[in-house]
């Protein structure tokens, strides 16, 4: 029997939603026999969390529980052997401090991946589309800015209801319509006119609805950066 490659084992958070982690499951494997060939696949370990509990604190400012909630499923993924975290979503990273104040493996922070994806691109201002979580509050934004010198433009308040009620009320139950797509793309086109120089898809589900072509700014999509950044890293 041939040995398994030497890739490091990438342990997954995932279930928020399933569909966009069911994408990076996809990505992360494309990837991986992408460079390696033959019938290379990547060696990871999943957990999954129930979203509907995650949606329930989220909504609610219960951001306490949901820290224990991803330190105790960073946990279960070091004592199965994975070798660093990929925190399957963009909002929970406003949470990233709490697995990483718990395991001893590294976690692969989203926002640094599509940092470095947008400062290979040469652009500085960005658009910004996610949950209201991410849009709205600063750890993203200060992230993006304190790391790689990128400033962000969000929509107004009208396009940010528009873009978080999509997200949790049709794209984490699977349903893509076409008519959310030329919402978002109204939302992009806003965007540009305020001087933002490409769009960061920063939600994992938001690839779903929208690719390049449905974009005129250049779209950096977080899933599709997030899950080649965990290929690098693993084969590193």
């Amino acid at each position: 029997m041939p040995l398994e490659n030497s890739m490091k084992n990438i342990g997954l958070i995932g279930g928020m939603s399933w569909e966009s982690s069911a994408e990076y499951y996809r990505l992360i494997n494309q990837e991986t026999k992408l460079r390696l060939g033959g019938q290379h696949n990547a060696p990871s370990v999943l957990v999954t969390v129930d979203f509907a509990a995650v949606e329930q604190l989220q909504h609610a400012g219960q951001w306490d529980e949901l820290g224990a909630m991803l330190t105790h499923r960073a946990l279960q993924l070091e004592r199965a052997g994975a070798d660093f975290v990929v925190l399957c979503t963009n909002t929970m990273h406003k949470l990233a401090d709490c697995i990483i104040g718990s395991v001893q493996i590294p976690l692969l922070h989203i926002a640094d991946a599509v940092g470095q994806a947008v400062q290979l691109s040469g652009q500085r201002r960005v658009g910004l589309l996610g949950t209201r979580f991410t849009m709205e509050q600063t750890f993203y934004s200060d992230r993006l800015r304190q790391n790689f010198g990128i400033e962000t433009v969000v929509p107004p308040s009208e396009d940010r209801k528009v873009v978080h009620d999509v997200i949790y009320n049709e794209l984490c139950h699977g349903l893509i319509r076409d008519e959310s797509r030329i919402k978002f793309q109204d939302i992009i086109a806003r965007l540009a006119e305020r001087g933002a120089e490409c769009v960061i898809l920063g939600c994992t589900e938001i690839g779903l609805l929208i690719s390049q072509k449905d974009s005129i700014l250049p779209a950096h999509d977080s899933t599709r950066i997030h899950a080649i950044a965990a290929v690098e890293f693993a084969l590193a």
